[in-house]
């Protein structure tokens, strides 16, 4: 089996294994239908950025495969990447919990928000992957890699995190959990924490990168931080 093909098959069911426990087991019943169509419209937009990879850059797809606190390197990136693995897991859960024990009751309306911001979310790294064949899930600088100062590059320095902030918003919402916000906080707090950390590597490493900040002024939020 061709490599692409196996870690495609390989993320795509772990992934759905994953969201599957950690969403209706804390639930404790099948009967919850914003978690169904939460999964329905964050597997159809994973899709979508799967096979734009799979057509126009395999390599990317294969480094955005090595993810999560043992892929990274340093130690500080691996302490808080375990910081940030947690805080995802929890944002399953805590929704699951509130469905189950009822704690809160979103509308419907901020349901369907909560599904169109998770797509707005996939749409920003969908862009960023178009303009950045760098985008690796570590904090690394790849051999040949330059700073990219186009499309969202433009706006922010690190749009992937902001489009992942984005769809990690929706989500509790998506799930019917207002509880789950308080989980959303932390994951901005993680992100904070990375990226910050982030830049010392870019700024030391990456040719350019200290003239692209005076260039970009915003990391994350545009006319905010």
């Amino acid at each position: 089996m061709d490599q692409s093909v196996g870690l495609v098959v390989r993320g795509f069911i772990f992934l759905t294994l994953f969201m599957l426990v950690t969403i209706f087991l804390p639930a404790g019943t099948w009967n919850y239908w914003q978690a169904w169509v939460y999964l329905a419209v964050f597997f159809a937009a994973t899709t979508w950025v799967t096979v734009y990879l799979w057509r126009h850059d395999k390599a990317l797809m294969v480094r955005r495969s090595s993810a999560g606190p043992t892929a990274e390197k340093d130690p500080a990136q691996r302490r808080i990447q375990t910081f940030t693995s947690l805080c995802f897991l929890a944002l399953m859960v805590v929704p699951g919990l509130d469905h189950r024990w009822g704690w809160s009751q979103v509308p419907p309306i901020w349901v369907l928000v909560g599904d169109v911001l998770v797509v707005i979310g996939f749409a920003a790294i969908h862009e960023v992957y178009r303009e950045n064949t760098f985008a690796s899930a570590t904090v690394e600088v790849a051999e040949g890699q330059t700073v990219i100062s186009t499309g969202l590059y433009g706006v922010v320095r690190h749009p992937m995190y902001s489009g992942g902030l984005i769809m990690i918003l929706g989500t509790p919402l998506a799930l019917g959990s207002w509880w789950g916000l308080i989980v959303w906080l932390f994951l901005v707090l993680g992100i904070v924490w990375r990226l910050s950390d982030e830049e010392r590597v870019l700024v030391r490493d990456l040719p350019g990168y200290d003239a692209y900040r005076g260039r970009v002024r915003y990391r994350l939020i545009p006319g905010i931080w």
